[in-house]
């Protein structure tokens, strides 16, 4: 049987709720894996977290993080099961946390099971239709294609995130952790996330194209200009080519009056 050291113990209690015996009989039973033991426990039913998640959670705080600047700001809504523990200074914290963490991971959604149908079956179309998988066998391709999804619901999911402060754990997890301290069913119920600008279509100026352009005004203005200079020097020509032959004609004329003399 491995040794299971307090610190072993400790980590897995805060991770799950469980109580300190139930915990250090897991990682017995699990060889001092943390994850193994975590697992174990919830098939047990041992862990708190999993005790607590069906009692109602309808007292809480609508909490509120504006990023530096103004430009981020956030509003989430995170419930527990009495007044009492929204009044505490662990809970308000936690809130505020969870609030600094949607402003800094552009999540859309709380948990996988908010995510539509119908952007699921977008992403599996998305990635079924992707050139690497071409030529795969479709046993292999399905199996692929649903890692990606699984991998990309993820990324959109608030609870999945691994938390700014601590990137060890989710959430998911610190929420599980507050469960044990606090004793009470806590659950993240909806937020919404405001970025300045998002959504408007801004006129964006290109400078380069906008010299660009005033510069192929001048040029078309100069051209002419250099077109019209060359129309000019053209007929200022001809008029001196035809001069001399006029003269010539006028003295051939005089000579030939003046043989008839």
């Amino acid at each position: 049987m491995a040794d299971i050291s307090a610190k072993l113990v400790k980590e897995l209690r805060e991770k799950t709720g469980a109580g300190m015996m139930d915990c250090k009989k897991a990682l017995q039973e699990m060889e001092g894996n943390v994850e193994k033991a975590s697992e174990w426990l919830r098939k047990k039913g041992i862990s708190s977290a999993e005790k607590k998640a069906g009692k109602v959670a309808a007292e809480g705080l609508v909490g509120q993080y504006i990023h530096i600047g103004g430009r981020i700001g956030v509003l989430v809504e995170v419930n527990c099961q009495t007044d009492f523990v929204a009044r505490n200074e662990a809970f308000k914290a936690l809130v505020q946390n969870i609030a600094m963490q949607i402003a800094a991971s552009k999540v859309e959604y709380v948990k996988i099971s908010d995510i539509p149908a119908a952007i699921s079956d977008k992403e599996k179309e998305i990635e079924m239709g992707r050139d690497d998988l071409s030529g795969k066998p479709d046993a292999m391709k399905e199996k692929i294609v649903q890692g990606r999804i699984e991998k990309r619901l993820k990324e959109m999911c608030l609870l999945d995130q691994a938390y700014v402060k601590d990137q060890n754990i989710t959430i998911a997890e610190l929420l599980a952790q507050h469960v044990a301290q606090l004793g009470e069913n806590i659950q993240v119920r909806r937020f919404v996330r405001f970025e300045l600008g998002e959504g408007i279509e801004k006129e964006e100026t290109d400078f380069a194209a906008e010299v660009a352009a005033q510069m192929g005004v001048s040029t078309d203005v100069e051209s002419k200009a250099s077109e019209k200079d060359v129309d000019i020097e053209a007929s200022e020509t001809a008029d001196a080519n035809d001069q001399p032959k006029d003269d010539k004609k006028k003295d051939g004329k005089k000579d030939g009056k003046k043989g008839k003399k």
